[in-house]
């Protein structure tokens, strides 16, 4: 009761800057989830530079509100257009769109407006009342322990890679490479410099991910000549139906599931909306009431991803709170945030921290509101704006990249670094590696190699603390069955692989 009232207070605390930034915040989400080739990672991400002048409170209220937003705006024209704005509103078109196409758009946009409030609220008391209870939890744990999860958190970017586990492990190692450029946290000692002064400061993480998301999209993007035209067929009458209490009721299971287990892939480091959307939309089609139907313009089928997808953003910083491992990627450029206004998430941040934390949640909330409010008033405007060329909207990206960058320490180096990561991102795009591992292991491994060290010094370079400690003992047990998982998985899309080989040669 404490942390709601807490929240109450800090809420009507808000003056009216804080307001303004909170409606801002929500309605630049919802554009940047609207706008096709600008994802809301990305729209968090250009936020950062304008964070850097503003109070803790402000800086994490608007990119708190990006990040809610973001994960809706992009089903109005998934479900109108057939242009899904966000990876995360795929599965919507596969259901959303022919439910519009049938004349039942209205509907489709009151289900998805209706799922995405359910599932934000829902895992915003997750976040409430489960993540200090967890904080006491980790408060017990040592740098074993620590060391532990960060391999769990490494290691399940692999198992959730929907593409070749081979080039996202490659991609997680080279993520993980690039992190040990620089001077060396524990020992203080110049590593990989190759004499370069562009390298000697290291590669801050936020650079790579500013180069590979934003920048690299944006070089992506022209590289296909910007390809998709959004303006075409653009529905007359748009509105939004609100389903109903029994409406509700019927599709409860839907929404259960969807909040389910957006909850639960928010908590995975590396998974977040997309993830979420589209696990949940395979349990409706394999599993759901009205599952014959999902795929054929069910409601179920925009339900289940859509409640998903909002419902990882709030669960998302229960592991960035209390490990300081995001469990998505916006939810890491909101810990560069924290960084960089000194504030250092741990088990101790709600003990020593409580109006900061009241604060986190306070935006989650409002925000979350704000996203359905708009999200209704606002559909027919949003649509219209996918008029503005895309090209026009890329000058803005990159204009946004190259101020971040800089401003991030006032370096050219991190200005050069981030246009190489430009480069990279756009190869791995083209080759197919994922871009997830290789910003998960540059942010987690520093963290991965000093708890490895620290536990080394502390207990004499024994490796067997890692089994012989229960926690951390089971913890391994836990990271044995994932790499069994991974394996499994990389064997059987080897073998599946092989077999369609064999049948195309026989044809």
């Amino acid at each position: 009761m404490d942390t709601l009232a807490g929240v109450v207070q800090t809420i009507l605390s808000f003056d009216v800057t804080l307001w303004a930034l909170l409606v801002l915040g929500t309605l630049l989400g919802l554009l940047i989830g609207v706008l096709p080739g600008l994802t809301f990672v990305m729209g968090v991400l250009l936020i950062l530079p304008f964070t850097y002048g503003m109070d803790v409170d402000a800086s994490l209220i608007v990119m708190v509100t990006v990040y809610v937003a973001g994960t809706y705006g992009g089903a109005i024209t998934a479900i109108l257009l057939r242009v899904p704005g966000e990876p995360n509103h795929v599965p919507l078109l596969w259901d959303g769109y022919t439910m519009s196409r049938r004349g039942q758009g209205a509907q489709a946009l009151g289900w998805a407006a209706t799922s995405a409030l359910v599932g934000g609220l829902v895992s915003w008391l997750f976040l409430a009342f489960a993540a200090q209870p967890f904080a006491q939890i980790a408060l017990s744990f040592s740098s074993v322990e620590y060391f532990v999860i960060v391999l769990l958190g490494l290691t399940s970017v692999l198992a959730l890679s929907q593409g070749s586990v081979l080039k996202a492990f490659i991609s997680l190692i080279g993520g993980m490479l690039l992190a040990t450029v620089g001077v060396d946290s524990v020992y203080g000692e110049l590593r990989f410099d190759f004499g370069s002064p562009v390298l000697q400061s290291g590669v801050d993480w936020i650079v790579v991910m500013i180069g590979v998301y934003s920048l690299g999209e944006v070089v992506t993007r022209f590289a296909n000549r910007f390809g998709g035209d959004a303006t075409t067929q653009q529905p007359e009458r748009i509105r939004t139906v609100v389903p109903g209490p029994k409406a509700l009721w019927e599709r409860s299971g839907s929404l259960g599931r969807g909040v389910l287990i957006g909850s639960l892939m928010g908590t995975v480091p590396g998974a977040g909306a997309t993830v979420g959307s589209f696990v949940a939309y395979g349990l409706e089609r394999q599993f759901g009431k009205y599952r014959r139907d999902v795929g054929n313009g069910s409601p179920a089928g925009v339900i289940g991803p859509q409640a998903a997808s909002t419902a990882t953003v709030a669960s998302a910083f229960i592991p960035m709170l209390v490990l300081g491992i995001p469990g998505s990627a916006s939810a890491a450029v909101i810990l560069g945030a924290l960084l960089l206004h000194d504030v250092q998430p741990g088990p101790d941040i709600f003990r020593t921290q409580p109006e900061l934390i009241h604060t986190i949640l306070a935006a989650l909330l409002v925000g979350v509101v704000l996203m359905f409010v708009a999200g209704l008033l606002t559909a027919k405007p949003m649509i219209r704006i996918l008029k503005v060329p895309e090209p026009y909207v890329a000058v803005f990206i990159v204009l946004f990249s190259f101020i971040g960058a800089f401003a991030l320490r006032n370096s050219m180096a991190d200005v050069w670094l981030m246009v190489a990561f430009a480069g990279l991102g756009t190869l791995m795009n083209r080759f197919g590696f994922p871009i997830s591992p290789l910003v998960l292991g540059a942010i987690l491994g520093p963290l991965a190699e000093r708890f490895f060290l620290t536990s080394m010094i502390s207990y004499a370079n024994d490796l067997t603390v890692f089994v012989t400690r229960p926690i951390s003992g089971a913890l391994m047990g836990v990271w044995v069955l994932v790499v069994a998982l991974v394996g499994l998985q990389a064997f059987r899309r080897s073998r599946t692989a092989i077999t369609s080989r064999h049948e195309g040669d026989a044809r």
